[in-house]
């Protein structure tokens, strides 16, 4: 039998978050725990003690109530401490010293350390500035804006008074904004004046008066000066500096009102490659809950650790992030391209730090490969002990980049969730191996199973990524879905009663998973379904290809499966290379895996977050409209797939 790539210590799993937990589970309810699958066993067939437990162990500030679930048998409806109150910026800000709790670090000669003592004095100003703006609980406060501290700052504001805080990459297009902030009106909108990406400064007020001028809900507009000490904010409709705002006055500290568990904290959004985002609300204990559970057991991480992820204040991670927190944990920013200068930037951030979790991308593990880096001989990443990946699968080849090229001694947790959950239904296990090319664990609480189309569930096979059991961080409802209708059909529609994801997986012989790609994304050559991602696997360990993208063509009452091929700088794709691109998907997998055609593109069509859009192009392709453009960074790439001579024969 082939070894796992890495085992922890014996040292290290006695030391670990989750032994200490199961000891206490066991305590508590007079069981035995024996290993992580017993633990996951106990979660899933006894879920009111696992989250009591899970609710003590975390620490969390706030009074439980009598009722763990209500409606536990019904899903959606199902609801988590009913009876429950808390505030969630009171849990982020438990800690009051003059220890780092945010470090942050921009592209452009840009450093700054907030302690814990700061940060809740700026969150108390802000949160009483906004109450000094009019902004009640419920209320929707948007921020535009790049990861800065000042983003944290205002997000915890709002959620102090009970307010709905909702947040855009500030390299959103006009329309792209108000297809998410026309959909959820807000009081107020927090933005910077501009941003430095790649070695360029890029200026957000045009773009920023346009949006405010076409949401009249908006009575401050608060602009923080980043790249301009003094920007000229007098053509954005109610503008006023951040410094004014706040006011000049120090804060008193906050008076943290408590409310409901389910009490609405954040409003997520779907990538909208399809159609205009969907608005998902998610509730603050339910966020609260399932971070701490992933981050003190499934992530290990403990008081005074520092944790990285990066990403944009778009995407579900950055939410992530922030809740670390709650943890005692000293936040690490970073804003700006991850490869300017080049790709040693965020391991030199991670050695300047002492950083412990470095949280990242399939993405990016790839392109660094590929820039042919080799940290482990360059950078001394002696503190971090674990590195998480999410995004996309994590192909096996890039398993074995992170251990060989990386670290050898390191906690790699491929994690999978989305931001429908603002979790993860799989993840890292820190007292368990890694095995090559598959994500640990199905994690805690998460009855995660997979069906087959019929419904029924499989093991040794492909199907579909669902969940039976209800979970705290569901989704509150969509915003403006009154009836709940269009919340029963993203998720509920396919198997009722049971969550479907929408991701193509497998379970392992180890108990953890394999993900294949997107349902939707699927190839289905002669009735035969295939996932996207094992097709990617194998064509980007070809030196010359930097990224695919595959679809399924409709040919013939058939479908043929068609590769683009994305190529270093200065190469062609010629018939030596398409015939040894063919042979290597033939050699590795099956022949219906061996695409039709390939083609040559200057560029791949990717959302905010970096997410290739499979459906997009196989959208254009086949001449249907693309209905959302303003969803990608690049929508410009899409030209290129359009009326292809290769694909009319």
């Amino acid at each position: 039998m082939t070894p796992p790539l890495w085992s922890p210590s014996p040292e290290r799993i006695a030391h670990a978050n989750m032994t200490r937990f199961m000891r206490q589970v066991e305590d508590a309810w007079t069981v035995e725990i024996a290993d992580y699958a017993a633990l996951h066993r106990f979660s899933i067939d006894r879920p009111q003690d696992f989250w009591r437990s899970m609710w003590d162990f975390g620490g969390i500030i706030g009074e439980q109530g009598e009722r763990v679930i209500e409606r536990p048998g019904e899903m959606p409806g199902a609801r988590y401490f009913p009876d429950g109150r808390l505030n969630f910026a009171e849990n982020l800000l438990r800690r009051n010293d003059d220890e780092p709790a945010i470090i942050f670090n921009g592209e452009v000669r840009r450093h700054r350390t907030v302690t814990h003592a700061e940060l809740r004095r700026e969150v108390a100003a802000f949160a009483s500035a906004l109450r000094r703006a009019g902004v009640q609980p419920g209320d929707r406060v948007g921020g535009y804006l790049p990861n800065l501290p000042e983003t944290i700052i205002a997000a915890l504001g709002a959620a102090a008074i009970g307010a709905v805080w909702s947040s855009c990459s500030p390299d959103f297009g006009v329309q792209g904004v108000l297809d998410r902030f026309g959909q959820i009106e807000p009081r107020v909108i927090v933005a910077a004046d501009g941003y430095f990406y790649a070695g360029k400064t890029r200026d957000c007020l045009a773009r920023l008066a346009a949006v405010v001028r076409a949401l009249p809900s908006v009575t401050h507009t608060v602009v923080v000066p980043y790249v301009d000490e003094a920007p000229a904010v007098g053509p954005v409709r109610g503008s006023i500096l951040w410094s004014e705002f706040t006011g000049a006055q120090p804060a008193s500290d906050i008076d943290f009102e408590r409310w409901p568990f389910n009490q609405p904290l954040y409003i997520m959004y779907s990538s909208g490659t399809t159609g205009i985002p969907k608005c998902i609300v998610h509730g603050a204990g339910g966020t609260l809950i399932q971070h701490l559970k992933e981050h003190q057991l499934h992530c290990d991480i403990r008081r005074g650790d520092r944790v990285f992820y990066f990403t944009t204040c778009g995407w579900m991670m950055w939410n992530w992030l922030v809740t670390a927190l709650a943890s005692d944990a000293t936040l690490l920013l970073y804003d700006g391209s991850p490869f300017h200068p080049d790709g040693n930037v965020l391991f030199d951030f991670a050695d300047q730090t002492g950083m412990t979790l470095f949280g990242t991308s399939a993405k990016f593990i790839d392109a660094v490969a590929k820039a042919g880096l080799a940290p482990i001989s360059t950078h001394s990443l002696t503190t971090v002990r674990t590195m998480t990946s999410t995004g996309s699968p994590l192909a096996a080849e890039s398993f074995d980049f992170v251990y060989d090229k990386i670290k050898s001694d390191i906690h790699l947790a491929s994690i999978s969730g989305g931001t429908d959950i603002i979790s993860c239904f799989v993840g890292g296990n820190p007292i368990g191996p890694v095995w090559r090319g598959e994500i640990q664990a199905l994690a805690l609480g998460m009855r995660v199973d997979v069906f087959d189309e019929a419904g029924h569930s499989v093991r040794g096979q492909k199907g579909e990524l669902v969940c039976t059991l209800p979970f705290p961080s569901m989704p509150v409802g969509f915003w403006n879905d009154p009836d709940g209708r269009r919340y029963r059909a993203a998720y509920f529609e396919r198997y009722p009663g049971v969550w479907h994801h929408g991701d193509y997986v497998e379970i392992t012989e180890h108990g953890g998973m394999i993900i294949y790609g997107r349902s939707d994304a699927v190839l289905n050559p002669g009735g035969v379904r295939i996932g996207t991602a094992e097709i990617y696997r194998q064509v980007e360990q070809l030196d010359e290809i930097v990224e695919s993208l595959v679809i399924g063509q409709h040919w013939e009452n058939d479908e043929r499966v068609v590769l683009f091929v994305r190529l270093r700088d200065g190469r062609q794709l010629d018939a030596d290379l398409e015939a040894r691109i063919k042979r290597h998907i033939r050699e590795n997998t099956t022949p219906r895996h061996v695409p039709s055609r390939i083609v040559q593109v200057a560029d791949i069509p990717r959302t905010k977050s970096g997410k290739i859009v499979e459906l997009a192009v196989r959208d254009v392709v086949h001449g249907r409209e693309v209905k959302n453009r303003e969803a990608l960074a690049n929508p410009e790439a899409l030209e290129q797939f359009r009326n292809r001579p290769e694909l009319r024969h």
